[in-house]
């Protein structure tokens, strides 16, 4: 097909990394060193996660003004057949909050945990797919968490779905600094 063919793009690119696996925030950050070593702007917004004490929160001082990232949620893991009000709130602040992102036109804005987010009910499909209707050409978003919505994934243009196959954690190893938090 000759470029003259080829309808251009209105809107930006969507990734999404699903699936019952470790790895998608992990991929997602990834892009975001790699975004970050060009000197291109990067905004990380977290959904349902508040703990300052994991790497990924905590690279975004060391990575400044290059790296934001911003959490959406409680220290503690919401439940996730029975959240709270909190949850909602805090989910639907995300959003809003990440549509005055776009305005700043980032490379990439990562959405860490949508997915899942959007699974249990703390946020409106309609709303998430608005969302990605308004993204610059410009602009990359990335959505990760367990359970995507087929919507979702019909409307990205990446997919990608972790797997696991084995853990340490399933023969007892606890969660360790720098590797899995």
């Amino acid at each position: 097909m000759s470029p003259k063919n080829v309808k251009e793009k209105k809107r930006g690119s969507v990734h999404l990394y699903t699936g019952e696996g470790e790895g998608k925030t992990v991929t997602a950050f990834g892009l975001a060193l790699r975004a970050v070593g060009h000197g291109f702007k990067v905004i990380v917004i977290q959904f349902m996660k508040g703990r300052k004490d994991v790497g990924e929160y905590r690279v975004g001082k060391r990575l400044a003004p290059e790296l934001e990232v911003y959490q959406f949620g409680r220290e503690e893991f919401v439940d996730l057949e029975n959240p709270k009000a909190v949850d909602v709130k805090l989910a639907n602040k995300a959003l809003n909050f990440a549509k005055e992102a776009l305005k700043k036109k980032p490379k990439l804005l990562i959405l860490d945990e949508i997915n899942l987010a959007l699974a249990i009910g703390l946020l409106k499909l309609e709303d998430v797919l608005k969302l990605l209707d308004e993204v610059s050409p410009s602009t990359v978003v990335i959505l990760t968490g367990r359970r995507a919505p087929k919507e979702l994934i019909d409307r990205a243009d990446l997919v990608t779905e972790m797997q696991e196959i084995k853990h340490p954690m399933k023969k007892g190893v606890p969660a360790r600094k720098g590797i899995e938090y």
